[in-house]
């Protein structure tokens, strides 16, 4: 919209600024669909200003004007660059600029002339990452490289098992160690403010880091404080029952069997559908707790001085994570200034900032510009994880059309989003009713990428497959019958359209080949909406020594206007991944509340060589861009499900999937 060369264009990360900026947050897919008209106009807003300079140093109209790669021109062939008139146009003060700036009016009323889609010379194109080759020469400032003159690094050593508490320590041995500075106590800051905030479910997604005391070493270095972390005898009170992979599983099937649950949404009548059914179709799903396993563990820094405080890290809320500080610290808010630093993964476990609560506190209890750093094993034994989730399935069936959908969750701390209720197949079936359980647990939970819908997708999609075995159907049939029945148009609720997932499903099934099977390789399709994105997926499985490999994913998506296509098909890309490598392999659970896997010796991720060749086509669209970070994660599980269920003949209930390969 600035119409510029992007060569032009240099990207620096601002820091947190709640006046000059709407939105400085990650997550959910929703940078992209939230941002990209407000940074159309603020783009279109500049060009107008700068063009209006330049009319008024020629004395012509601005309708007389034209630009172009950051030059503009008039009628009698004279020309500015923008450099040229920037000034003049910082301090114009037309009516309309007025307008504005108090908010008052908007593209759609014509005071910001937008281009139009097919003018764009930017969009849609593969533009490469603005840090690229500092992050390959390691030049890029992560959370992790930041320093400063006379800081001291913090270990912080928390229990280890959820439900304990600090009784005391001994730290004679490691106060006595090279490099160390101190041992402290801290924690009562934070469980003071955990006690006075009125949403305290939130604050409790932050994990053990607000439910105990916990010891600190400061030291010199990193390595100096990680050796005298390990020298502290701690004793550690068990306040709450052992939780474990048996526990969960049994309250989570007790909440499914019995409840309470909390309807979310309710059409007709679920219970006479299912009375007067001639068949009915019951199926469980089950996955464990996953950590997010960040390539770059936990870290911030922080300065807590006497009249304000300075916080340095990668965090994916910042707004809500200094909030949370001035509460801790007794501060006011515009005294606590926070700079984003380059984070090395994110995926949800960055939007919970214990780790930046406890960096300030600590620096607020030793006086000094303090980084707090994790090990991994600090990071996956702390929390915060995807929670341990049952999905109850029940179709009523009568003249082999479906009567009645019921869908049934029951999560560790609660798991469903107020959107899920409201997708496909609500607004087709009838009789529709899902239903929502939680057990409250002292382990802690959270985003995880894909949140809500990363496992939901595997089951939603594989019962439907059975289902439309059940009915003696083809499931793409099936999901064309059904979608001409949609009556959710005036629906508010609903954000999907069956045009845009028919569009996905049409363009996957006529790259990918499916239903069609070449010897060996066998064909899973799914087809979801989550994240305001459609994706399809086929993904192609063989079957090697009695162990299964996805050799092939192909993809289709509709996001609407692709941004950049090389930016989207890396996200699409690394979402699929992501998702095939937890679903196949991701194992995580608790022995008496205590993580049953600290490092990568224990927890298997999915490894390079099986990784797959991932084919992607996107849907030629006009609509408004949407986010892909994640809507591609949920499909890729689901379609291997699938595959497998035709090598094996066997449907999977349970992840991960190499649990049935390797008893």
């Amino acid at each position: 919209e600035l119409d510029v060369p992007w060569a032009q264009v240099r990207v620096v990360q601002a820091p947190l600024d709640t006046i000059k900026y709407s939105r400085q947050a990650a997550g959910g897919s929703q940078s992209i669909r939230l941002s990209w008209q407000a940074l159309r106009e603020t783009g279109a807003y500049a060009r107008q200003m700068l063009v209006a300079a330049a009319a008024r140093r020629w004395e012509v109209d601005p309708s007389d004007c034209s630009t172009s790669d950051g030059v503009i021109s008039n009628t009698a062939d004279q020309t500015f660059g923008y450099g040229e008139v920037v000034r003049e146009a910082a301090l114009l003060e037309t009516e309309h600029i007025k307008a504005i700036e108090d908010k008052k009016t908007a593209a759609s009323e014509g005071t910001i002339v937008l281009k139009d889609p097919k003018d764009f010379k930017i969009i849609g194109q593969s533009v490469p990452n603005v840090d690229n080759h500092k992050i390959v020469t390691g030049q890029s400032m992560y959370g992790m490289d930041y320093r400063t003159d006379g800081m001291v690094y913090a270990a912080v050593l928390r229990p280890p098992v959820f439900g304990q508490v600090l009784k005391d320590f001994d730290a004679s041995e490691a106060k006595a160690m090279p490099g160390v500075i101190d041992v402290i106590r801290i924690g009562a800051k934070l469980k003071a403010l955990m006690e006075g905030m009125e949403d305290r479910r939130r604050l409790e997604s932050l994990g053990m880091v607000g439910k105990s005391d916990k010891v600190v070493v400061i030291a010199r270095s990193t390595w100096e404080a990680f050796q005298a972390k390990a020298k502290i005898k701690a004793t550690w009170i068990q306040e709450t029952e052992y939780e474990d992979d048996a526990f969960h599983d049994k309250v989570l099937t007790g909440l499914l069997d019995n409840g309470p649950m909390e309807a979310q949404r309710k059409d007709g009548d679920i219970d006479r559908a299912f009375l007067e059914a001639d068949d009915i179709l019951e199926r469980t799903y089950s996955s464990p707790f996953l950590p997010h396993n960040c390539m770059e563990p936990m870290n911030f820094f922080a300065d807590v001085k006497e009249i304000s405080v300075d916080l340095i890290g990668p965090i994916q809320t910042p707004d809500w994570a200094s909030g949370l500080v001035a509460n801790l610290l007794g501060r006011e808010p515009e005294t606590v200034h926070l700079v984003m630093k380059r984070a090395g993964g994110g995926f949800g476990r960055r939007l919970f900032g214990n780790y930046v609560l406890e960096a300030a506190e600590i620096s607020d209890a030793v006086g000094l510009p303090v980084k707090m750093m994790c090990t991994r094993e600090d990071d996956m034994t702390m929390g915060t994880y995807r929670p341990a989730i049952k999905y109850r399935f029940r179709a009523a069936i009568k003249n082999r059309e479906i009567t009645g959908y019921h869908i049934r969750e029951a999560a560790v701390n609660g798991n469903m989003h107020h959107t899920i209720p409201h997708f496909f197949p609500a607004g087709v079936v009838d009789n529709y009713q899902v239903d929502t359980g939680n057990y409250q647990s002292n382990i802690s939970t959270g985003a995880w990428r894909a949140p809500h819908s990363n496992f939901l997708c595997f089951a939603d999609q594989n019962f439907f497959d059975e289902l439309a075995e059940r009915l003696g159907k083809d499931p793409i049939a099936l999901r064309r019958e059904m979608l001409a029945r949609f009556k959710g148009q005036e629906d508010t609720h609903i954000e999907y359209t069956p045009e845009r997932m028919l569009g996905v499903m049409d363009l996957v099934l006529d790259r990918s080949g499916y239903p069609l099977e070449e010897q060996g390789v066998h064909k899973g399709l799914v087809v979801y909406f989550c994240h305001n994105t459609y994706v399809a997926q086929v993904a192609e499985v063989v079957m090697e020594e009695g162990f299964p490999r996805v050799k092939k994913i192909t993809v289709a998506v509709d996001c609407g206007i692709v941004v950049n296509k090389l930016g989207a098909l890396n996200q699409i890309e690394g979402s699929i991944i992501d998702g095939i490598g937890h679903a196949m392999f991701g194992d995580f659970g608790f022995e008496k509340g205590k993580p049953s896997s600290a490092n990568f010796d224990r927890y298997r991720l999915i490894r390079a060589r099986e990784v797959p060749e991932i084919a992607t086509y996107f849907v030629e669209s006009e609509h408004a861009p949407t986010g892909l970070g994640e809507p591609a994660l949920p499909p890729a599980g689901a379609a291997v499900a699938l595959a497998l269920q035709k090598a094996t003949g066997k449907r999977m209930y349970l992840q991960p999937f190499a649990r049935h390969f390797l008893d």
